[in-house]
Formats: C-alpha cells, sequence, structure tokens
C-alpha cells in the first residue's frame, strides 16, 4: 500500500479544508494517508507524527516516512524549516514543484521560444518616466504586482490625450500627467510592478472574460485536462478574477454563444494548447531544475483574431468553483501521487532523456554584427531590447566597439547567451576584417555610410563604404545583411558575391522595412509601416527621423527571426544611450539637447532638424569641431553653416579650430552677424550663455567626445537648474 504523505505549514488540519478531501480519496484509491507539518518529523528513526483521519476526526499517530509527498503549504512559511525540507526532498519524492512567479514564468517561456509568441510582452517598470514612455506606445496598459494573487492590486490605465483614466477593483480616477507619475511612483515604493498593453476579449455583451485552463498528471503520469472554464467579469470591471466578482460558466454554452460555428473549432484549440503547454512547462522544469511537475493553471485571453494570449500561469492553482470538479482534482492528484511513489526510475530517465534532447535542440544563435557611420549604437540598443522580450542577449557596451573590445566580447559570451548584438567600429582599412576574425557575425547592419572617419580615406566615401564592406566578406556568407535604401552613399557596399539574404529599410525610398506618417511626439517618434502586410504603429522615445533609421533595422533583423509586431512594439521601450539627444528640462522652461558622442556633418544636420522641430521659441545651436574630415572639412562647414540660417536658427555659437567657418558661410547666406557668435576659449562661451538665455529657449549642444562639449551641458544645467 502506498503511503502519501500531505506536508503543510499548519499544524493543525482542521485549518486546511482540503485535507478532508484528500483523506477521504486517498482511502477510496488504496492508500495510507497521513497530514503533518515540517516540526513533527524525526529523521533518527524516520517517523513523523502525523495526523490521520479516522472516524469523523483527526488522530495523532507515529507514521513511518510516507513513499510520496504531497507538498501543500505555502514555499514562503515553508522556507523556514528549508533545512527539513532538503533532507525529506533528497529520501522522498515531492508533488507540486514550484514554477516560479508570473515574472520567472514568463522568462523562462521566452527563453525556450517555443511558446514566446502567445505572451503578452511584459516590463518590470523601473521608474515613473520608464512607465510613461510604455503608455506613450501602447496607450492601454495594465498595471499589476508581479507576485499579485487573486487579481487583487491591478489597474487598467488608459492615456485620453493628456490625461490617464485609471481603473481598478473599487478604483476610479483621472489623473494629469504630474499625478500619474506620482501614482506609479507611489505603488513601486511599495513592491515591484510590471506593465503590459491590455489585450481584452469582451463578450457580445460587452463584459471582458478570460479561460481558465486546468490541467495535472493523472495515474499513469500523462497530462490531461481536469477542466476548462470561462470567467466573466462583472459589467463595468476589467478583472474576471473569482475573486474580483466574476463568474464562471460552462464551457460548450458559452462557446456556442460568443462564437457560433466557431465554438467546436476554438475548444479543440483550448484543449489542445492546455496540454502542449503543460507538457514544454514539465520539459523545462526538467531540463532546469531535474524535476516534474504536476500541476498548472494557465489564464488566457483570446482576442479579436481568435489568437491566445497567456495572462498567467499558476503551479498551484485553486481549485474550480464547483464541488465536484474539486473531487476530480484531488482523485488527479492522488493517483498522480501513488505513480509517483512507484516509478521513480522511470521518471528519472525521462528526465535525462528530455535534458539531452533539449540539449541537441540548440541551433546557432544569431550574432549581430552592426556598422556604419553613425546610429551603431543606437541601433544596437534597439535590437537589443527587442531581442530581450525573449531571450537572453549578450550586448556589447555602448560604444565598445573596437577590436580590444571585441576580444573582451568574445571572452565573456557563454552558453546562456541566446542572441548576441555587437557594435564594429574603425576608423581604417583591415579594422572590420579583424573584428570579424575575432567574433564572425551571421546577421549583420550596415546603418549608413557618411563622412566620419573620412579624412582617413583621402576624402571619398567610396573609401568608407569598401572598408565597411569587410564586415559582409567577413560574416556567414548565407546569413542575412540589412542596408540603409535612403542612403545614397549604401550603393558603393560590395554586396555583388553575397550569397544571402539582404533586407532594406527606408523611409523616402521603396524598402522591405519602410515607414511612413512619421511624426514628432511628446516624448519621442511615431511612426508607421507594415509588417506581414498589417499595418502597425510604432513609438520610439528619442527625437529624429535618423533615429528611425536605427529602429527600422533593428526591427528587420528582429522581424527575420521571428519576432512579433507586439514584442517589436515593446522592445522599441529602449534604454537610450547616454548624451544620444537627452533632453534636460532647466528652469524657466529652458529646454537642453544634449546630443556630445559624436559629431560629423550629417549628424549635425540630423540633431539641428530636432531642434528646429520640438522648440516653441527662441532655436539656439552651439556647434563643436567635426574630426577626421581630411580635406572635406570647409566645404562641409560651409554646407553646415548654410543649413543653419535655412532652418531658421536664431543663434548659432560655434566653439573650437577652424569652426567660425560654420557661421562665416551662415552669415554670407543671410543669418545676422549679430546672432552668431565663434569661441575656442570654453569659460568665454559660458559668460556669454549666462547672460544669453532666455525663458521657453532650446538650445542644442553638438559636438564630438573629444571637444568635451558636455562641460557646457553640464554648466547649462547647474546654472537654470
Amino acid at each position: 500500500m502506498t503511503i502519501i504523505g500531505m506536508l503543510h505549514h499548519r499544524k493543525d488540519p482542521t485549518t486546511v479544508v482540503k485535507a478532508y478531501a484528500f483523506a477521504a480519496i486517498a482511502a477510496a484509491e488504496g492508500a495510507q494517508f497521513y497530514y503533518f507539518s515540517p516540526g513533527e518529523v524525526n529523521f533518527v528513526n524516520r517517523t513523523i507524527k502525523g495526523q490521520v483521519y479516522e472516524n469523523g476526526k483527526w488522530t495523532t499517530k507515529i507514521m513511518p516516512f510516507p513513499d510520496v509527498i504531497y507538498n501543500a503549504g505555502s514555499p514562503e512559511k515553508l522556507a523556514k524549516s528549508k533545512n527539513i525540507m532538503k533532507k525529506l526532498k533528497n529520501d522522498i519524492p515531492f508533488t507540486t514543484h514550484s514554477i516560479g512567479n508570473k515574472w520567472s514564468v514568463s522568462r523562462r517561456l521566452k527563453e525556450a521560444k517555443d511558446f514566446a509568441s502567445y505572451l503578452i510582452p511584459t516590463e518590470v517598470v523601473k521608474h515613473a518616466d520608464h512607465f510613461l514612455h510604455y503608455m506613450s506606445a501602447f496607450e492601454k496598459v495594465v498595471f499589476k504586482p508581479i507576485d499579485g494573487r487573486k487579481g487583487q492590486g491591478i489597474y487598467f490605465i488608459v492615456k485620453d490625450e493628456e490625461q490617464f483614466v485609471v481603473r481598478g477593483h473599487g478604483f476610479y480616477r483621472t489623473f494629469s500627467t504630474a499625478q500619474i507619475e506620482e501614482f506609479i511612483a507611489n505603488q513601486l515604493e511599495k513592491e515591484t510592478f510590471i506593465v503590459q498593453p491590455y489585450i481584452q476579449s469582451v463578450t457580445k455583451s460587452g463584459q471582458v472574460f478570460d479561460f481558465r485552463l486546468h490541467v495535472q498528471k493523472d495515474g499513469n503520469g500523462e497530462w490531461v485536462i481536469t477542466t476548462i472554464y470561462p470567467r466573466v467579469a462583472p459589467k463595468g470591471s476589467i478583472i474576471a478574477n473569482i475573486n474580483s466578482g466574476g463568474y464562471t460558466n460552462y464551457l460548450d454554452p458559452f462557446l456556442e454563444q460568443e462564437f457560433k460555428q466557431d465554438a467546436y473549432n476554438i475548444r479543440k484549440k483550448l484543449e489542445y494548447f492546455s496540454l502542449a503547454l503543460a507538457k514544454h512547462l514539465d520539459e523545462l522544469q526538467m531540463e532546469k531544475f531535474g524535476e516534474v511537475i504536476d500541476e498548472i493553471g494557465v489564464d488566457i485571453g483570446m482576442d479579436d483574431n481568435q489568437k491566445i494570449w497567456i495572462y498567467e500561469v499558476n503551479w498551484r492553482p485553486g481549485c474550480p468553483p464547483t464541488f465536484y470538479l474539486e473531487m476530480d482534482v484531488v482523485k488527479n492528484t492522488i493517483q498522480y501521487a501513488m505513480y509517483l511513489a512507484n516509478n521513480q526510475e522511470v521518471i528519472k530517465k525521462k528526465i535525462r532523456a528530455v535534458k539531452r534532447s533539449r540539449a541537441k535542440q540548440q541551433d546557432q544563435i544569431p550574432i549581430i554584427g552592426i556598422t556604419g557611420s553613425a546610429g551603431k549604437t543606437t541601433t544596437k540598443a534597439f535590437l537589443a531590447s527587442i531581442l530581450s522580450k525573449k531571450w537572453n542577449v549578450f550586448e556589447s557596451k555602448d560604444y565598445w566597439n573596437t577590436t580590444e573590445h571585441t576580444k573582451k566580447h568574445a571572452a565573456e559570451i557563454n552558453a546562456s547567451h541566446q542572441a548576441v548584438v555587437l557594435e564594429y567600429g574603425m576608423a581604417y582599412p583591415g579594422v572590420i576584417t579583424e573584428h570579424c576574425n575575432i567574433i564572425k557575425p551571421n546577421m549583420s547592419i550596415v546603418t549608413n555610410i557618411g563622412l566620419a572617419h573620412v579624412g582617413n580615406f583621402n576624402g571619398d566615401p567610396r573609401g568608407v563604404a569598401k572598408a565597411k564592406s569587410e564586415l559582409i566578406h567577413g560574416m556567414d556568407q548565407t546569413g542575412i545583411l540589412c542596408v540603409n535604401r535612403d542612403n545614397d552613399n549604401s550603393k558603393y557596399l560590395e554586396t555583388d558575391n553575397f550569397k544571402g539574404k539582404i533586407v532594406t529599410v527606408g523611409i523616402h525610398r521603396h524598402a522591405h522595412y519602410r515607414a511612413y506618417d512619421v511624426q514628432y511626439a511628446e516624448n519621442g517618434m511615431n511612426f508607421k509601416m507594415k509588417l506581414h502586410n498589417e499595418e502597425i504603429e510604432l513609438f520610439i522615445p528619442i527625437f529624429g527621423e535618423h533615429h528611425i533609421y536605427n529602429a527600422l533595422s533593428a526591427i528587420a533583423i528582429a522581424d527575420q527571426l521571428g519576432f512579433t509586431p507586439m514584442e517589436i512594439k515593446t522592445g522599441l521601450i529602449f534604454k537610450k544611450p547616454p548624451r544620444r539627444l537627452t533632453i534636460y528640462d532647466c528652469k524657466d522652461q529652458i529646454k537642453l539637447i544634449d546630443d556630445t558622442v559624436h559629431s560629423h556633418p550629417e549628424g549635425v544636420r540630423a540633431a539641428i532638424d530636432v531642434l528646429t522641430n520640438i522648440a516653441k521659441k527662441r532655436k539656439i545651436a552651439i556647434i563643436g569641431q567635426m574630426r577626421e574630415l581630411g580635406n572635406l572639412r570647409e566645404a562641409e562647414y560651409q554646407k553646415v553653416g548654410e543649413y543653419v540660417q535655412q532652418q531658421g536658427i536664431d543663434i548659432l555659437i560655434t566653439y573650437g579650430f577652424r569652426t567660425e567657418e560654420i557661421g562665416a558661410h551662415a552669415i554670407a547666406k543671410g543669418m545676422k552677424a549679430s546672432n552668431v557668435h565663434h569661441f575656442t576659449d570654453r569659460e568665454k562661451l559660458h559668460a556669454l550663455l549666462k547672460d544669453l538665455l532666455q525663458k521657453e529657449d532650446t538650445i542644442l549642444i553638438k559636438g564630438a567626445s573629444k571637444t568635451n562639449m558636455f562641460e557646457t551641458v553640464q554648466f547649462i544645467d547647474r546654472t537654470f537648474r
């Protein structure tokens, strides 16, 4: 006879209602059952002071160690007895292993890839600004605790122009931007929250619903469906959880009412999905922890296209809200416990087989190399952010793009990484070839060919293109290459002998990945594009049309890797590299734009475009040296001066050797000489700014790192804080 012990943190079984049901079903199944808590275990005698249900009451008896332990208590409370738990687990098989909280289950499914497309993209909210960027992209979101239970603490938030409507259980308020920031900050002080786009399943009568899928292992160790049932929210509520006032319905009548002729197919879809997900999670548990799981409850939604979305996965779900189903749950649990007790060698063999099988399934990971005259770091940041929605990504640090950095990266990449995203910088021929010899990409992006370092190539962009083409020659020749269709100099890239797939990005010319309806938004850029013939609206939290090209390159690679539009949209809410069009709000509504990492003619013009698009009153441009232009310097400085005048910049200040040529040409094209200033002394520049700046001015500071223009950013920030 199999002996089953129910382990619980409470000493008294009369306080655990389900203990009665387990005792009754165990007796009916021919098993001996008792209840115990950790403090009653005697390892010396291998006995436990347990509670046996006999003649309608619980009786204390000294019992032998059980053949299997049903793990029924709270993991947090049982953790106080972790040494006892560890010793028991070493000796006796346990049922009901934890698969983690909402976040860790989501991460596990993302990393394993198979079911990642069913996950709603989810972010841990770091701070209020992070939340606001998410709202800019999605407008309707769910904001909820990472470890929430029974629908508690969940908020549905909608952005309506300049207001935010916040609804929760018994909560309804409208907030301004300042108020929502305070609300989010206050919630984050209490606990960790996650945010998701709100994907709503709604009945014909307008009520929110979801499906609970409850699956268990049976007496043969096989997954079976215990029940599938819809949960319907009360009118006006967004939460279908029973504890929040929701109610259940029988599956078949509900499907027939809501889906008519599709009812049968949807039922089959739900049944297949339930068992497939359970088997998948079981294999992941075997692979990662050498354990098997035996029960899960999955809450899913279904959108207008009948696509399934996973809301939550619970590793110990509550019993379905009907008595006869509760008995079914207990019966499956008891029968599986008996199977577990008697088939340990079979289970261990299966775990070993799953580990071997999944190890063989590991395909070659994507290694993406990114080069170009501008946009490498931002493109890398966009792409790594998108890929991290599903995978563990190795991302090179911002601006770590020398061959010495690549050698360090080669030593740091390990088997846990599922994708690698790297910048490959160069100033001379041969450098990118060396990068590729260290780490050979199988996917590559050339952002553009411009004038950065052109002085090292006799002032000829074709020489820059040839050097950048070393990435094309050095990568996997059957891989995927992404190039910028709008960039004229990209036609000089050496692609004729490349045997792989070439995808293009663009805004103004036809391309595989083309953006349109590009607009400046409050905190970044909005644009539209078509993916798989469907139009999607996207947002990036950084200003400038040139950054849309960077986003498009990341989108192209992510799409080629099978990422969904929802994952891409979420990933574009990225951590912006420092000092890349970073906006400072100073006193008197003065706005400061910091773009002080690199500087070349195309980048200066792009930054001026941002200045003209976001400034409300006076536009002030402070421009430093552009290095390595060689014999093109004078002509390019003149072009920048002309562009400043054309764009209606109110005040131009240049800083550094020979930069007065920019101002001189702006004056020659019609700009007032009194509005043009030049400095080689930083202190004198700062003295002018102290007297010059006025309320509601917008100031752009653009310069290469080596010119230390960031010192001027710091001066303005301190002076007008």
